[in-house]
């Protein structure tokens, strides 16, 4: 598995999102209302949507500009990758 430098800030992000995951869980089952459980769900979207956007960009930024440089078999295998990673986008 290869580590990016990128992957320490979206560990971060989504731990961050998880936090929030769980106060949502108690937030609902302690009865709070709606507007205070809507606006952790929308952080929790937030958290996890810049995760993926980082993760995204890296993946453009290092995966894919070495794997076009490289040529070859390497850079059709990563324009294909990218092919399939920009449905997550």
């Amino acid at each position: 598995m290869t580590t990016h430098a990128s992957h320490p800030d979206i560990i971060k992000r989504l731990k961050r999102a998880e936090g929030h995951l769980k106060s949502i869980i108690a937030m609902l089952e302690e009865g709070r209302g709606c507007l205070d459980i809507a606006q952790q769900l929308q952080a929790v979207e937030s958290a996890v949507a810049n995760a993926k956007k980082t993760l995204v960009h890296d993946h453009i930024d290092h995966c894919l500009e070495h794997a076009v440089h490289e040529g070859g078999d390497l850079g059709r295998d990563a324009i294909r990758e990218f092919k399939a990673i920009t449905k997550y986008l």
